[in-house]
């Protein structure tokens, strides 16, 4: 899993060229990833506990599904694969909310962020996922606000801007 090619962009999100995944977190490079919300009809958020065996943010909770855009693949059909194997959830397309520039605060990546509805149950990916729950909104931005040290960086980020977008 750590040797997967993944594809470098520039500035633009244009892809330049391809190396391996941890070469690419180690220099840093800019790369693509997906981030997926699922709300259930109670508007409650699926979070998940990343693995302790994850090489970033173990044991941190970060969003509904996540993952690496593949070489020649685009974001959405990405989010669709993750959502299915960190998940084990079936969706034909989720809805893009927005995108997150390649910054520190993301790992230096390109985040298309999605939403989806369901209400479970899930089939949690046990090499990528040691729990998940469902956690109301409030708490959540109570969390992030707190700048709770048990969140992912990342997570965070995409909470303020999601926040910022559905304000009334």
């Amino acid at each position: 899993m750590h040797q997967e090619l993944l594809s470098i962009v520039d500035k633009n999100d244009r892809v330049i060229g391809s190396a391996a995944r941890n070469i690419i977190h180690r220099d840093r490079l800019l790369h693509r990833a997906v981030h997926i919300l699922v709300f259930n009809d109670s508007n409650l958020l699926f979070l998940q506990k990343r693995s302790l065996t994850k090489d970033i943010n173990p044991g941190l909770w970060d969003s509904s599904a996540a993952g690496h855009v593949d070489i020649g693949e685009d974001y959405d059909a990405c989010a669709v694969r993750e959502i299915n194997e960190e998940l084990g959830v079936q969706v034909d397309r989720l809805s893009p909310l927005f995108k997150l520039s390649a910054t520190p605060a993301t790992g230096m990546e390109f985040i298309q962020v999605y939403r989806c509805g369901h209400n479970g149950p899930f089939s949690l990916a046990a090499e990528e996922i040691e729990e998940g729950r469902w956690f109301d909104t409030k708490e959540i931005d109570t969390r992030v606000n707190d700048d709770d040290p048990t969140l992912t960086e990342t997570f965070k980020t995409l909470w303020r801007r999601y926040e910022i977008l559905n304000k009334d």
